[in-house]
C-alpha cells in the first residue's frame, strides 16, 4: 500500500517513515491528544498524498497503559479506503448520468406522445366519415391517458405513480374535451392515496378511459343528457377496486363488444383483476377487482 517492508519500519517514528507523507501536523496533533487521555481517534478520516496519488484513510487508534515499567503505548490502526471511495464515486457518477439520459427519455417520450396525440387530432377534425371520427377521437383519449401517465411518473420519479393526482388529470383531460355542456354531465372521482408502480398505471389509466369514453358514447349519447360518471378507486391491504359507474340509459339488451371492451379485458387480465358487470338502475356500474393473494 505505501510500499514499506516490515523491516523499514519496526523501531522508527511514525512521522518519519516513507518519503514525508507521514509527518503531517493534524495526524501528530490527534496522536499526541491520544496519548495523553484527552482525545480519541474513532474512525477519522484523513487525506494523505503519496507518490502523487491521494490516499484516502481511515484511523483508529487507542492508548494502551502497559504498567509503570513500560509505560504508555499507542496502538494505531490505518485503513486504506482509497479504493471504495473511487468505486464510490464511480457509482454515484453512474447514477447520475442514468438519471440525465432517463430525463431525455422522458422529455423524447413526451414530445412523441404529444405528436402523436396532436396527428390523431387532426385527423379527427378533418376526416368526413362519422365512425373513422370517432375511432380517431377515441384512440387520441387513449393516447393521452398514456401522455398523463409518463408526465405524472417523470414528475413522481421512482417512487411510483399517485393514482389519485393521474386519475383526477386524465378524468378532467377527458371532460375538456369530450363534453360539451359540462353543466349538464359531469365526471366525478373518488380516489384514495394509492401510489402504483408505472405498468399499474398505465393499465388503470386505460381502463378509466376506456370506461369514461363508453359511458359518454352510450349512456349520454345525446348532448342534452344530464347526468354524471363517478370514478372510484380505493386500496386494502387484502387488493384493490376500481369502479365506474353512470347514471345515464344502461346497457344495451344485446350489446356487442367491441376495441374498447376487448382493451379492458386485455389490461384486466395483465392486472389480474376480474371485471363484472352490474346494472345501476339507472345506468350501468363497471368494477374490477384485484386480490392481492391472486
Amino acid at each position: 500500500m505505501f510500499d514499506l517492508e516490515p523491516a523499514e519500519v519496526t523501531g522508527k517514528a511514525l512521522l518519519s517513515l516513507g518519503s514525508g507523507e507521514w509527518d503531517l501536523a493534524r495526524l501528530k496533533s490527534l496522536l499526541d491528544a491520544t496519548l495523553s487521555g484527552n482525545a480519541a481517534i474513532d474512525a477519522y478520516e484523513l487525506d494523505m498524498v503519496h507518490n502523487g496519488q491521494v490516499q484516502h484513510l481511515i484511523l483508529n487508534a487507542q492508548r494502551l497503559d502497559m504498567g509503570q515499567d513500560d509505560g504508555l503505548s499507542l496502538l494505531l490502526a490505518v485503513n486504506n479506503v482509497t479504493d471504495a471511495r473511487r468505486m464510490e464515486e464511480q457509482k454515484d457518477t453512474l447514477v447520475r448520468e442514468k438519471q440525465i439520459l432517463l430525463q431525455e427519455l422522458q422529455h423524447r417520450v413526451a414530445n412523441s406522445l404529444q405528436i402523436i396525440a396532436s396527428v390523431l387530432m387532426l385527423g379527427a377534425r378533418n376526416v368526413n366519415s362519422a365512425e373513422a371520427r370517432t375511432h380517431l377521437n377515441d384512440a387520441h383519449q387513449r393516447v393521452m391517458a398514456i401522455a398523463k401517465m409518463q408526465r405524472q411518473l417523470t414528475t413522481s420519479g421512482a417512487e411510483g405513480v399517485p393514482l389519485g393526482t393521474y386519475l383526477r388529470d386524465l378524468c378532467g383531460s377527458i371532460a375538456a374535451s369530450m363534453i360539451a355542456r359540462p353543466d349538464r354531465l359531469t365526471i366525478t372521482t373518488s380516489i384514495d392515496d394509492t401510489v402504483a408502480t408505472a405498468e399499474e398505471s398505465v393499465s388503470i389509466g386505460l381502463i378509466v378511459t376506456e370506461l369514461v369514453i363508453n359511458a359518454l358514447k352510450h349512456a349520454f349519447a345525446d348532448d342534452h343528457d344530464e347526468g354524471k360518471i363517478d370514478v372510484r378507486f380505493t386500496s386494502t391491504p387484502a387488493g384493490w377496486t376500481l369502479a365506474v359507474e353512470d347514471n345515464g340509459r344502461g346497457m344495451p339488451a344485446h350489446a356487442e363488444p367491441g376495441l374498447g371492451t376487448g382493451i379492458i379485458d386485455a389490461l384486466a387480465r395483465q392486472l389480474k383483476a376480474r371485471v363484472e358487470v352490474h346494472a345501476a338502475h339507472p345506468g350501468t356500474r363497471v368494477v374490477l377487482q384485484h386480490d392481492n393473494a391472486a
